[in-house]
């Protein structure tokens, strides 16, 4: 495959310090979502195709590592150094519960039935919140062997995978039983650890290595070496044909999956990539750096005039009403010049759709 030159990103400013994780919310009615974490201790939610800004999370007293969406994109976690997990209200940014912890919580994870909540950080203990009853003790899940730095569920919610930042493996965990099943063994920490859209793959990172794992079996199925020390991989959600991986060298870089061929290569961050991230429909992906910015590249052209059409016939939404947008922006309290700067955009918007209709 050729080389394709990619068009110049999305540039989302906002954040005052390194970017450490993003995370995108599946399509929902109001369209899809990126929530991204920050060292300046403010979680911030994005329309996901736009990228552009809809609310700062705020309470956290501390860097935050690791953010999430649920399902639904209703509510929001995180995971920072001020010893907390945070649940949040989505529509509204209010804290619904903060779950305390005794060190620095590095990972958090939603389960797929969004009635848990998943951590792991430096105290070596994986915790499982029941978020029907958030005053509840966590189940403690038996200790992590090193500081945990990656969580994700699969299985439907039956099999959790960990990895730390001082050891190499990623390690399944059966719920049933709370023990380690399998690992999958890496040279290097995994520093990023992503379950496939359907369910077949498990994504790794480690040093200069990105891993695919057959999900289900446990069997390694692909191992390509990168040109640095990555630091995020991300496979494509749809066809699953291609991957991006970004690390030490600034760069983000797209892989054919089936030859590890790199075929695109976007610069543009003015530091580390620390993670990587697909959108659910593949049009996308957004990458995190260490200069503070998310930047969303796009991987082919946009057609705001179509919907995309799901396997199962179902059309996805994949453009967020301006209107909803909108309430969401306002449930977050948003100063009155931030507000009259983002009608500007969904003006903006609304006469380039009308542009677009006309021609």
């Amino acid at each position: 495959m050729d080389k394709k030159k990619v068009a110049a990103p999305l540039v989302c400013h906002g954040h005052s310090r390194p970017v450490v994780d993003l995370n995108y919310s599946p399509v929902t009615p109001d369209g899809f979502f990126l929530i991204s974490a920050s060292k300046d201790s403010t979680p911030m939610l994005r329309n996901g195709e736009t990228g552009d800004w809809i609310g700062t999370f705020e309470g956290h007293k501390g860097a935050v590592w690791s953010c999430c969406l649920d399902i639904n994109a209703l509510r929001a976690a995180s995971g920072s150094a001020d010893f907390t997990a945070k649940l949040w209200d989505a529509l509204t940014g209010d804290v619904l519960h903060s779950f305390d912890h005794k060190h620095i919580v590095r990972a958090c994870a939603f389960s797929e039935d969004t009635h848990h909540l998943l951590t792991g950080g430096f105290e070596k203990i994986l915790r499982i919140f029941d978020l029907n009853r958030p005053d509840a003790p966590p189940r403690e899940v038996d200790n992590s062997p090193g500081s945990v730095r990656t969580v994700a569920w699969l299985h439907s919610d039956q099999t959790i995978i960990s990895s730390c930042s001082d050891i190499g493996g990623a390690r399944l965990w059966d719920l049933r039983s709370g023990k380690i099943v399998q690992t999958l063994e890496t040279k290097s920490p995994v520093t990023s650890a992503e379950v496939s859209q359907d369910g077949r793959y498990i994504t790794t990172a480690d040093g200069s290595t990105v891993k695919f794992w057959d999900a289900n079996h446990f069997g390694l199925v692909k191992s390509y070496d990168m040109p640095c020390n990555v630091e995020s991989a991300s496979l494509e959600p749809k066809l699953g044909n291609k991957f991006i991986a970004g690390g030490e060298d600034m760069w983000v870089r797209v892989f054919d999956f089936h030859t590890g061929e790199e075929i695109g290569c976007n610069k543009g961050h003015h530091g580390p990539v620390h993670c990587v991230r697909f959108s659910p429909g593949g049009e996308s992906y957004a990458s995190g750096s260490e200069d503070g910015t998310i930047r969303i590249w796009q991987t082919g052209p946009l057609n705001h005039n179509e919907n995309n059409v799901s396997e199962n016939g179902q059309t996805d939404k994949l453009k967020v009403a301006a209107d909803e947008v909108t309430q969401k922006i306002e449930g977050f309290h948003v100063a009155e010049e931030e507000k009259a700067a983002e009608q500007e955009k969904i003006d903006v918007f609304h006469a380039a759709k009308e542009g677009k209709a006309d021609a």
